[in-house]
């Protein structure tokens, strides 16, 4: 009897510290949040996470209660491209998004050619994305019909918006941020503005040459829509993102109504967000902005990489981190945070 009682109480003593190590676990996690994902990007709906990253061919879903345990998240591929066409290749920047009872994915993607890059959209009715039917809906453009990419839907006062990285022209060179209201989640109304091109020294690194047409690019690129209390933002990223100087930049409405005015909108001085050797964090960008599960908390969401150097490639990663907001309401991120140092997840209650 006493030996079962000694067992006993050391199954008990064990599965304590199971448990313990499992809450412990929970309450914390580190950066990056998977070893690869460029251009992360996540929606809440209905309890659930739908993460998505830039996967070249394809689209893919990762759902999950909590961002920070993601590399244990359901994972699912919902699409994937059909060769020989104008959207059969360099699939960039996914987004999902659940608007008006359906789910749409957003996506920028072109024929093998980086001349021929567009914005592109699917749609299905289930109530899950990771079930029902995903069905191509076309090509989704202004009237100019320029190249564009890093497509971002949102809602402003009851009107659905897109902003984007695009050409000026037909030809490579600049890539600028534009606007346009949309009609409906499948079609742009009108045309395009353009509400931002750089300028200051922290949006110009970056020289991109190739055989046929050496070229400067300069880039403002991967535009996100955020807002807070009354006010709204669009945090874009600045540079090339084959440099260690891939940074992100901040845009702040002060008009009224009117978000298609290019004077309403002011950029910052300087990058919100940028490389730190401190911190050993190097060209962070392309972000988006989601909420704790309690709805508390803002969090954002970027790719970096972890040596000088690494470029636009395979080793950029996806990391996150909770942003604050000062007292004018502007939004304040301070330094990436290093890999491995122990974070609180977002807050559950």
């Amino acid at each position: 009897m006493k030996n079962n009682s000694i067992l006993k109480q050391t199954l008990l003593l064990i599965l304590f510290c199971i448990g313990s190590n499992t809450i412990s676990a929970q309450q914390t996690f580190t950066n990056p949040i998977l070893d690869y994902g460029a251009d992360p990007y996540s929606t809440y709906h209905n309890g659930y996470y739908y993460y998505t990253h830039t996967m070249q061919d394809k689209l893919v879903l990762w759902k999950t209660k909590n961002l920070a345990d993601l590399k244990n998240a359901e994972k699912k591929i919902i699409w994937t491209a059909p060769m020989n066409t104008d959207y059969s290749a360099d699939i960039w920047a996914p987004e999902f998004h659940f608007i008006n009872g359906k789910w749409y994915a957003y996506f920028a993607a072109d024929n093998g050619s980086n001349n021929t890059h567009r914005m592109y959209v699917l749609e299905n009715n289930s109530e899950n994305p990771m079930e029902g039917e995903w069905i191509f809906k076309g090509k989704i453009a202004s009237q100019t019909d320029k190249w564009a990419i890093d497509g971002n839907v949102f809602l402003y006062k009851k009107q659905l918006y897109m902003i984007w990285s695009g050409w000026e022209g037909d030809t490579n060179g600049q890539q600028d941020i534009y606007i346009a209201k949309m009609k409906s989640p499948t079609q742009i109304d009108g045309d395009r503005v353009r509400i931002s091109k750089p300028t200051n020294p922290w949006e110009l690194h970056g020289a991109l040459h190739d055989d046929i047409n050496p070229a400067q690019v300069n880039v403002n690129e991967g535009p996100q829509f955020l807002s807070h209390k009354n006010k709204a933002f669009i945090v874009f990223s600045a540079s090339g993102c084959w440099t260690d100087n891939y940074s992100l930049g901040l845009l702040t409405f002060i008009g009224k109504d009117n978000l298609l005015d290019p004077l309403a909108w002011v950029k910052s001085d300087a990058p919100i967000l940028q490389q730190s050797d401190k911190t050993k964090v190097y060209a962070p960008g392309h972000n988006s902005f989601f909420k704790s599960p309690n709805g508390k908390e803002d969090w954002i969401l970027y790719h970096a990489n972890s040596n000088p150097g690494d470029g636009c490639g395979v080793k950029r990663s996806p990391r996150m981190q909770q942003i604050k907001w000062d007292k004018k309401g502007n939004p304040v991120i301070g330094d990436a945070i290093s890999e491995g140092i122990p974070v609180a997840i977002p807050a559950i209650k």
